[in-house]
């Protein structure tokens, strides 16, 4: 029997579980297919920045995170150059190190428990979609095998995508850099912060996890080989103390492995009723940390228009906004990643020289290092809006202080952040609510004295769909209808 649900995925990393959370969270029926029959430690990701943490902030689960993981105040440029995070205009000021592992439990439960499935052992073999649905063969664990049904399908299952692969979605691209060494490792001489440096033969950097357990990126130029290739402790130690001057007593790796960074990218994010998100989308150089935190924005933009979808309330062309906002933000990230990466490993004295100048004085210009720190962190992304519009449409939402609501024993969101934990839009304003949106809305209003707009509508993933300086009631009831659907009808008093 085919097993129906309105919205598969395949993979349980960090952005299948975001958005499987988010769905549900929507009241959206949803089904995770995972390949892997336990969760694993070999993982890559471990940096979350400011932006993915707000987003992790308005599901309540970022506090969780943030208490076993490491704080990173400073933020490394080309050279010795650092940018100073504690100028983050966020709850956040700070990069959080964590291993990828965690950020992916503390997704599980939040997905499982507001009624997502999570299927585990399941491998997929093939992808059919029709006018009505997607159809998925998988083979289980104990070698059994099945269907799955849904109304459309997510592809999260990371660079080898098997969605993708099925489906034929083109991943042009290059191999940009072979044969990076990876290694979770304990220390004699434990490092309080993320160390790097590139030298003629290669390049090392050392961060913690927080965990106890220290991560090791290395990469050796004069040794090329295949990622197949077995790896020993001794060849990580080598080119460490090259790069480092110092393994800092490296031993008892827990994980040992070669990867090949790639720069690639499909051209349309969706087919159909079939999409990709996170690595199944685009890959990049792990330069700037920015790998997960990128999927995760992908899951947060696409989990609300599915779910508008989903649910009757939006036409099927708001999916197509999910490839106009994030294919650009993908494409930029590539390039961002792949032009520090090449930097890096330059090895010439006199340029090298030159970098590090550079670094320094863009650092020290305080509005050149805060746009630099926004962009690196995520809290420059904005999406494009429509010439004559407010400017802060499209923009990150700040995180605003909330009036209380009124009334003996009621209890409110006291920041915006808070309100947008219902996956719902939010309406924030000062003047009279509104009716008819309320199972798609929440209203609020600013504290006093807050220089928010006079009204502003926030999308569920933090980003401003309208705003006005004034009140303009047909105006917004437009924009109302515009980004959250029809009104209901309101019984008369």
């Amino acid at each position: 029997m085919s097993e129906a649900t309105e919205v598969l995925i395949v993979g349980a990393g960090p952005t299948g579980l975001m958005l499987a959370g988010d769905l549900a969270a929507a009241g959206v029926s949803v089904t995770v297919l995972e390949r892997r029959t336990e969760r694993s430690q070999l993982t890559r990701a471990f940096a979350v920045h400011a932006r993915t943490l707000e987003l992790l902030d308005a599901r309540g689960i970022a506090d969780e995170l943030v208490a076993g993981g490491v704080r990173i105040g400073k933020l490394q440029m080309i050279g010795d150059a650092q940018l100073d995070l504690k100028r983050l205009p966020s709850r956040f000021p700070y990069m959080l190190l964590t291993p990828q592992y965690a950020t992916e439990a503390v997704l599980a439960k939040r997905a499982e428990t507001l009624g997502a499935e999570v299927v585990a052992g399941a491998d997929v073999t093939g992808v059919e979609q029709d006018s009505e649905g997607v159809s998925v063969t998988l083979r289980r664990s104990d070698g059994t095998s099945g269907t799955r049904r849904a109304a459309y399908l997510v592809g999260a299952d990371g660079m080898n995508s098997v969605v993708r692969r099925a489906l034929g979605f083109p991943f042009p691209g290059r191999a940009a850099l072979r044969s990076v060494m990876l290694a979770d490792v304990r220390l004699t001489v434990p490092q309080p912060m993320p160390v790097a440096n590139a030298v003629r033969e290669g390049i090392a950097f050392v961060s913690p996890l927080g965990d106890g357990w220290h991560r090791v990126v290395a990469w050796d130029r004069d040794k090329q080989l295949p990622v197949e290739a077995p790896l020993d402790l001794e060849e990580v130690r080598t080119i460490t103390r090259k790069a480092l001057g110092t393994d800092f007593g490296m031993h008892d790796p827990r994980w040992l492995s070669r990867f090949q960074t790639d720069e690639r990218q499909v051209p349309r994010y969706r087919l159909g009723r079939v999409l990709l998100a996170g690595d199944a989308a685009h890959v990049h150089s792990p330069a700037g940390g920015q790998g997960m935190n990128t999927g995760l924005q992908d899951a947060a933009n696409l989990a609300w228009r599915l779910a508008a979808v989903v649910r009757g309330w939006a036409p099927e062309e708001l999916l197509d906004g999910y490839q106009a906002e994030r294919h650009p933000i993908g494409r930029e990230v590539i390039r961002d990643s792949g032009r520090m990466m090449r930097l890096a490993l330059i090895h010439s004295p006199v340029l090298s020289t030159a970098m590090n100048l550079l670094s320094r004085a863009a650092a020290a210009i305080p509005p050149v290092a805060d746009r630099l720190v926004a962009k690196a962190t995520g809290l420059a992304i904005s999406y494009p809006a429509p010439s004559g519009t407010h400017p802060g449409t499209g923009r990150r939402a700040p995180d605003l202080e909330l009036a209380p609501s009124a009334g003996p024993g009621t209890s409110s969101p006291k920041r915006l952040y808070e309100a947008l934990r219902a996956c719902r839009f939010v309406l924030v304003s000062r003047f009279p609510e509104v009716t008819g949106w309320e199972d798609r809305t929440i209203t609020v209003t600013p504290a006093a004295g807050s220089k928010a707009p006079a009204v502003l509508l926030v999308r569920p993933d933090g980003y401003i769909a309208w705003a006005a300086d004034d009140h303009d009631h047909d105006a917004l009831l437009t924009a109302l209808t515009t980004w959250v659907g029809p009104r209901q009808d309101v019984p008369s008093t």
